[in-house]
């Protein structure tokens, strides 16, 4: 493997919507990665020598994903691949491209366009065992929510969609689970996971493309209805669409380039088993690709050499959950990194700066790249008001959700 250094040398993206029936999946996906080229200041055409696309067959609601990416990303004619998984799968592999000496800029794309898919639910349910899982989805007696947490005629508007038209419980009963076990281990509260959704959405207001930002109190989510208890309505991160491009090249073509490069000083992934029954809750899956990612680094002391940081929180106690399994806090202290506002912009382990998953939204395999899109902007010092002063290292980590044990790390460095 080549000693060059792989780094970043161009970012696009496109603004994030709950929904956008007037613009087609190709269209968001063309947006983020001509930004992400005129932010590099490359030729597509000739410049690029490799491309990877993100993406989850049934998220997109058709197979073979593959043939429908090269014309919107600039890929026609040339090598071409997509990663079924998170975004920060699809940068660890532009990664080790560049590291093969063979290949000098690699470009990555993410997206979602969720808000085309009605049976989200249900596609959702078929993730999971058939024999012993998904029979405990239902049918039974009780409210259907349809379309949205806390689903009622008078609020139709879908954010996590419906599992089915027989009344069965959405597939994030096994939020409300896992949330259980979080609290019942560690200790925490739901009025600090909820301090949490007010954080996020109080961060957001600082992004230009977040769809989600909101002026909360506690109480204003503790109020909101229980949909997967513990879990609550504003515990849920909201579907969004939007795409995210990321240019990578060697050290010596971003040189050539005359940018000044952020360097992906290291990355880990882990994918865990998919059976529930045979996987715990503890969110080993960012253990694991915490370790990878950190020894690559040459980190040593996480708490202490990360500036800011970006995990998954698509329901709110994940972030607190994160933070630990990052080795960022200690068994059960995330709580009080929320309380004491150590997780704030100012605060001494500035987390979510973007809005996080609740403010800006649920990006699905885009969600690592989003992270990552804040963490460079952070790095680049381009955050405006959610800037973190003397920000050097950053950290951005993603999970690909229910009901999988998949997720990603990847540490970022200013050159």
């Amino acid at each position: 493997m080549s000693d060059r250094q792989v780094c970043v040398i161009g970012v696009g993206f496109t603004n994030f919507n709950s929904i956008t029936p007037d613009i087609h999946w190709k269209e968001i996906m063309y947006e983020a990665c001509k930004k992400a080229y005129v932010d590099a200041g490359i030729d597509v055409r000739k410049d690029v020598n490799s491309f990877i696309t993100c993406a989850e067959d049934y998220w997109e609601g058709f197979s073979i994903f593959d043939e429908f990416v090269p014309d919107q990303v600039g890929a026609l004619l040339r090598p071409c691949c997509t990663v079924c998984g998170d975004g920060l799968f699809g940068l660890a592999n532009a990664y080790m491209q560049i590291k093969t000496g063979r290949l000098d800029v690699v470009a990555v794309e993410a997206h979602s366009k969720i808000s085309d898919l009605l049976t989200f639910g249900d596609i959702m349910l078929h993730a999971f065992d058939p024999r012993f899982e998904r029979p405990v989805s239902g049918p039974v007696e009780r409210p259907n929510y349809g379309g949205s947490p806390g689903y009622t005629p008078e609020a139709p508007k879908p954010l996590i969609g419906r599992s089915d038209e027989k009344e069965r419980i959405h597939p994030y009963f096994m939020a409300g689970l896992e949330m259980q076990h979080y609290l019942k281990t560690t200790g925490t509260t739901e009025e600090q996971c909820a301090a949490v959704v007010v954080k996020n959405k109080k961060n957001a207001f600082f992004n230009p493309y977040s769809d989600y930002e909101a002026q909360i109190s506690i109480e204003d989510v503790m109020k909101s209805e229980y949909l997967f208890k513990p879990v609550k309505r504003l515990d849920i991160s909201p579907n969004v669409d939007g795409a995210v491009c990321f240019v990578l090249a060697d050290d010596k073509t971003a040189e050539n380039l005359g940018i000044e490069p952020i360097y992906l000083a290291g990355f880990g992934y882990c994918s865990e088993t998919p059976w529930l029954g045979t996987r715990g809750m503890d969110a080993g899956y960012a253990t694991k690709a915490a370790k990878m990612a950190y020894k690559m680094a040459k980190i040593t002391e996480p708490r202490e050499e990360i500036d800011v940081v970006e995990v998954d929180d698509r329901f709110s106690f994940k972030e607190l959950q994160h933070l630990e399994a990052l080795g960022l806090a200690r068994p059960g202290e995330a709580k009080q990194l929320i309380e004491e506002g150590a997780l704030e912009i100012n605060g001494s382990l500035p987390t979510n700066t973007s809005g996080g998953c609740l403010g800006v939204g649920n990006c699905f395999e885009a969600t690592g790249l989003q992270k990552a899109l804040e963490i460079v902007t952070q790095l680049r010092g381009h955050a405006a008001k959610r800037q973190v002063a003397d920000a050097e290292v950053g950290l951005a980590q993603a999970w690909r959700g229910i009901p999988s044990g998949s997720g990603a790390v990847a540490i970022f460095r200013r050159g």
